[in-house]
């Protein structure tokens, strides 16, 4: 009867650190249209501007929140535009997100919906 030695015990397989990540930090790429381009589509800009609380509604439900992110929870828009910014691997901080959000929040949700179209997220 042959003996068989063990000289090294069996481990578990190591998952490389970055293995989980989706994308890198600074992620992939730039936003595909710029904030200030709302003429791309006048009518969308203009339905932004002045039925705002509809859009923040579109916007959540378009990412997978609901309508409680939307109406309830301060700071929604910045937490969407952070949130858009991971799905589609784009580049950004959550810091610059904040503040286009605070200084320009119709051109952003536009931006944001431009972009989410870009992305096919229905």
């Amino acid at each position: 009867m042959a003996n068989t030695v063990i000289v090294q015990q069996p481990t578990a397989a190591a998952v490389p650190d970055n293995q989980l990540m989706v994308t890198d930090i600074t992620g992939r790429r730039e936003w595909s249209t710029g904030l200030f381009d709302i003429f791309t589509n006048v009518e969308k800009s203009l339905l932004t501007y002045f039925f705002t609380p509809c859009y923040k509604y579109k916007l959540a439900t378009r990412t997978g929140e609901g309508c409680c992110l939307a109406f309830c929870v301060t700071g929604a828009m910045t937490i969407l535009r952070s949130r858009i910014r991971t799905i589609g691997g784009i580049r950004g901080s959550a810091t610059e997100d904040f503040l286009v959000v605070s200084f320009c929040q119709p051109c952003a949700m536009c931006q944001m919906d431009r972009e989410l179209d870009r992305m096919g997220v229905p």
